[in-house]
């Protein structure tokens, strides 16, 4: 059992700390327990000595208790009440010095006004005044005495001798046509894109066509067939790439339009940048509008008594001569018509305006083999003159080249089925290929060249005054699919070739040979189509056999025209054959 709790004072403890006599302390047994008695009440038990240290080191840290400790032995003393004694912290005045030192840490920062730096400023307008010396130097000049006696009578000596050489220069022809070029020539022709549809490829699909939008920098082909195959079944393509547009993806064109018949040929609008006309292998003419991702097709022929019954193999725009902002549609077919449409709001295209190619009415001229039965005359290719909008040219399957007429008001016979009546514009027949004529081209320089070129491998220059050809060039030994006059050289044309190149020919160079043979594909793949850019026109487009579209650069010797060259032109038209 424990001994009873005696009351201690914190003074007794600390003066026994202190080193005051023990005897003053109340004994705890070191091996008794010891309950010590605080005055709030409570007690607490401490194994007597050996906690003695312990306690007087907690009763230290404690305000205003008090404490007692009674041993058993202890009975004797009397109770008593000593009054306690504050301790001060010293933790809390060792914290507070402390921080008062941080404090030193936060103390004002000195700053500089760093403006001043631009305060001074120097006026440089003064390098460029004249020195008073200069000015001096000018005003001795201006003051100089002149002898204008002396000069007068200099000049009235030598003016016979002046007068007469000039007069031997107006005269002199040595320097005639000689002009100061301050561009780099350049002769290389390079390959800026080449262009294609995968699924066109793998279809084995040809460039049948190629065309350029008003801009000049959108390029459109049409994919199909020119050689043996299911032309009426197989699906084809209508492509275009936008070459200004940045990332251009040469396999993926911007746009694709599907088309379920073969398409033999397409054209641009010359002013509205996204409707493209495309004559099918159906006979039918569709106008896509490019603008319109969903669905382009926003006219068509339709399948009717109008409609050709042949392959189109040609479509232009026509200026209305009633509306001159507006267009109607040509179309070009073996089946011997010349058609011309007008839109409608229905999404039709209807027939305003025909003609007809029999061989009844050609020209007595030339004997035309008839190709189609007893009458039918098949249209290959067709040209506008540039200079007269009635006037145009075009090649037949029979080999000859025919120039014709819009004004023409004579009747074709025999008369075909058809809604409107349908006239004859053929007027004069030209000596023929030696075989059908694919393509003609009427010069944007002279109102009576144009060239012609056909499955003989050879090109002829015309005049529309004359049967036979100014020149007669051989080009290939195979097929010659296109023919194109240059539209800012008056001496330049290009021809695609069935040998697989486009070759470039300048007349002020040579009439005999190409100034320039680009080789377009192989050998055995033909080159179908070219097409020069009006408005870019250091660019042209070539389409070939294997579905290949490439864009090539022009050097500066084929888009500057040269001095004198329309005098060379009219020369060569001016030539008269025997």
């Amino acid at each position: 059992m424990s001994a009873p709790a005696a009351k201690v004072s914190k003074k007794e403890l600390n003066s026994n700390h202190d080193g005051a006599d023990e005897t003053s302390v109340p004994f705890c047994s070191p091996w008794e327990p010891t309950r010590l008695a605080w005055e709030d009440g409570g007690s607490r038990e401490v194994d007597g000595g050996r906690s003695g240290l312990r306690l007087q080191a907690s009763v230290l840290l404690e305000r205003h208790t008090t404490t007692a400790c009674l041993s058993p032995a202890a009975g004797m003393f009397g109770d008593g009440v000593v009054r306690g004694a504050d301790v001060e912290s010293l933790w809390r005045r060792d914290m507070g010095t402390r921080c008062e030192a941080k404090s030193c840490q936060t103390g004002e920062i000195s700053t500089m006004e760093a403006a001043v730096q631009s305060h001074s400023s120097r006026d440089a307008g003064m390098q460029t005044d004249q020195s008073e010396e200069t000015i001096q130097d000018l005003d001795l000049q201006q003051e100089a005495p002149v002898d204008y006696a002396g000069l007068l009578s200099f000049l009235q000596g030598v003016e016979d001798v002046v007068i007469k050489e000039l007069n031997k220069n107006w005269r002199s022809h040595a320097f005639d046509g000689f002009e100061v070029n301050w561009v780099d020539q350049n002769e290389t022709v390079s390959c800026l894109h080449s262009l294609l549809y995968p699924e066109a490829q793998d279809q084995k699909l040809q460039v049948t066509s190629v065309s350029w939008n008003a801009t000049g920098s959108v390029v459109a082909c049409s994919y199909g067939r020119l050689d043996d195959g299911d032309w009426s079944t197989e699906k084809s393509y209508v492509c275009t790439w936008n070459l200004d547009r940045r990332g251009l993806n040469p396999k993926r064109p911007d746009l694709v339009v599907d088309v379920p018949s073969s398409v033999m040929c397409l054209a641009f609008h010359p002013s509205q940048p996204s409707l493209i006309v495309g004559g099918l292998y159906s006979g039918e003419v569709l106008i896509w509008d490019t603008s319109r991702i969903e669905d382009p097709l926003i006219w068509r022929t339709g399948m009717t008594d109008d409609t050709h019954t042949d392959p189109v193999y040609q479509v232009d725009w026509l200026q209305d001569s009633k509306h001159s902002h507006h267009f109607q549609i040509l179309s070009v077919s073996t089946d011997g018509k010349i058609l011309v449409w007008q839109t409608q709001r229905d999404g039709q295209l209807m027939l305003v305006e025909g003609f007809a190619l029999v061989a009844q009415q050609i020209p007595r001229s030339m004997k035309l083999k008839r190709t189609r039965g007893e009458t039918a005359v098949g249209v290959t290719s067709l040209s506008f003159s540039h200079f007269d909008p009635s006037v145009f040219i075009i090649g037949v399957e029979g080999g000859y080249s025919l120039k014709c007429s819009t004004a023409v008001e004579t009747a074709a016979v025999p008369r075909t089925v058809s809604s409107i009546p349908l006239k004859a514009p053929a007027q004069f027949a030209f000596s023929p290929h030696g075989g059908p004529v694919y393509c003609v081209s009427c010069s944007p320089f002279h109102r009576n060249l144009f060239l012609s070129g056909g499955t003989d491998g050879h090109v002829h220059l015309h005049s529309m005054l004359q049967a036979q050809p100014l020149i007669s060039l051989q080009l290939s030994k195979k097929y010659l699919f296109s023919v194109r006059w240059s539209p800012v050289r008056p001496l330049v044309f290009a021809a695609a070739t069935g040998e697989g190149e486009v070759q470039l020919f300048d007349f002020g160079k040579s009439s005999q040979k190409p100034a320039v043979s680009i080789k377009q594909a192989s050998a055995q793949t033909p080159v179908y189509c070219i097409e020069f850019n009006i408005k870019q026109t250091q660019l042209l487009a070539a389409g070939d056999a294997s579905g290949m579209l490439k864009i090539w650069q022009l050097s500066s010797d084929f888009i500057q025209q040269g001095p004198r060259e329309m005098n060379h032109l009219e020369q060569l038209a001016n030539e008269v054959t025997d």
